[in-house]
């Protein structure tokens, strides 16, 4: 593996590798926050069917992100780069995002619904083109253990600020354009145009720079050895790897159910629509106040018991919201924002962990792996992402939830009620907590 060439990154590859949570922050929170809403509420699309068309998508980045893992692996064996698929991805995410959200309202939510899987579905390939490589940059920028903290902290406050801006200003230029068809399609107008320029960024400012660093000492092979099998075999055979991805993939899974959640509580339990945007403000805002904490936590006591300890924050405010089934009320702010202090370590320590294991990967292979490790890594968060918003709308089938369109909003059942609050504490916490199991038998080596 490649050896840090100075132990401090300079300044303008962190800025340019933080830039790149502009766009996945803009594609990661938008879709999860507002498309199952899209499906339900404007294209009057059932409860079952949104959640198919929400998992279907994500559920082919399974197949596809090793494959663009392993090519963008022998694009740095043969080129000692990676920008190549990440330009790509830049390219092409633009019009499909738009496009995923000017569904034709005039036909039936079947057309609807289909449009939109085949819309999302191309959206979230071209994602993945830009993200797996990205996802890989770190081992190739510095192998300086706390340093990769430090480069991941600032990505992570940066993802924050823009899931924060995003996430509250788009649903407001959707209501601020009346809403509806037109409304959504004007948001997505904006939200690709935020994506196109981080995604941009951060391949001029970290990915060329990264290919510079990556050229010294880097023992790669040949460009035909890297595998799409790769990250399967990793998967198989490194415990570390295994059990971190599990980890996030759940964690994962976790937040994007309280993410698809934020906008029914808001709406159906606690009365107000206009909830939505200090829901989610509350959730993603205290990431920017306590990243410098937790990355102090993590250089003094290590990255999986900081991983650790933001689970087990996340996992009791999550489970004191089940109040929330029999007694919403203004205090539901403040045990999201708890949430969200949890959700910003469960961001950080996961991904720089992930460069200490494509090391460990990569020695013990003898060539770099860190494009098939991110392909897979990238295809579990996805998919995570994606069962997460299905998840919950299983949640509002089971508990009788009714559909609305754009100019009606139906009146709930107690049971609906009950559903709608539920999925969105309850069933975080037990995921979480299932992850905290699993994270205990990691076993981290901190460098000496």
């Amino acid at each position: 593996m490649t050896q840090a060439l100075q132990a401090r990154l300079p300044r303008g590859v962190l800025a340019g590798y933080a830039a790149g949570s502009v766009g996945t922050g803009g594609f990661g929170v938008l879709p999860g926050l507002v498309l199952a809403y899209y499906l339900t509420d404007t294209l009057g699309v059932g409860a079952l069917l949104a959640a198919v068309v929400m998992v279907i998508p994500k559920a082919v980045d399974v197949v596809i992100n090793p494959l663009i893992g392993a090519r963008s692996d022998r694009a740095l064996a043969r080129d000692g780069r990676r920008t190549g698929l990440m330009w790509l991805g830049c390219g092409a995410i633009v019009p499909l995002f738009i496009l995923t959200f000017c569904a034709p309202v005039s036909g039936s939510p079947a057309v609807g619904a289909l449009w939109v899987l085949i819309l999302f579905s191309l959206t979230a390939a071209a994602y993945a083109c830009f993200q797996v490589p990205y996802i890989a940059l770190p081992a190739d920028l510095t192998a300086d253990y706390d340093e990769r903290t430090r480069l991941i902290s600032l990505r992570i406050a940066v993802l924050a600020l823009t899931i924060l801006v995003v996430g509250a200003g788009a649903p407001a230029i959707r209501d601020g354009f009346g809403g509806g068809a037109v409304g959504y399609a004007v948001m997505a107008v904006v939200v690709a145009a935020v994506i196109g320029a981080g995604m941009a960024a951060a391949i001029t400012w970290a990915a060329r720079p990264a290919a510079d660093r990556s050229t010294t000492g880097r023992s790669s092979g040949a460009a035909a050895e890297h595998r799409t099998r790769d990250g399967f075999d990793a998967l198989r055979t490194n415990r570390h790897y295994r059990i971190l991805l599990s980890v996030y993939v759940i964690q994962a899974l976790a937040s994007a159910v309280m993410l698809a959640g934020a906008q029914y509580l808001a709406t159906y339990v606690l009365d107000d629509s206009g909830a939505l945007t200090p829901l989610f403000v509350a959730l993603v805002a205290p990431a920017l106040l306590v990243m410098p904490l937790w990355v102090r936590f993590g250089r003094r006591f290590g990255k999986q018991r900081g991983l650790a300890a933001a689970g087990a924050l996340f996992l009791a405010a999550s489970a004191a919201l089940g109040i929330a089934i029999t007694a919403p009320g203004p205090w539901v702010f403040a045990a999201v924002a708890v949430c969200g202090v949890g959700y910003a370590g469960m961001q950080t320590f996961p991904l720089a962990m992930l460069p200490d294991v494509i090391d460990e990967q990569s020695a013990a292979t003898g060539r770099d792996q860190g494009g098939a490790l991110s392909g897979l890594w990238t295809a579990g968060e996805t998919l995570g992402l994606a069962l997460g918003p299905g998840l919950y709308l299983l949640v509002l089938a089971a508990t009788g939830f009714v559909s609305s369109d754009a100019d009606e909003t139906a009146e709930q059942s107690g049971t609906a009620l009950a559903g709608i609050a539920g999925g969105f504490s309850l069933l975080p916490a037990a995921l979480t907590l299932l992850s905290l199991v699993i994270l205990h038998r990691y076993r981290e080596e901190r460098p000496q």
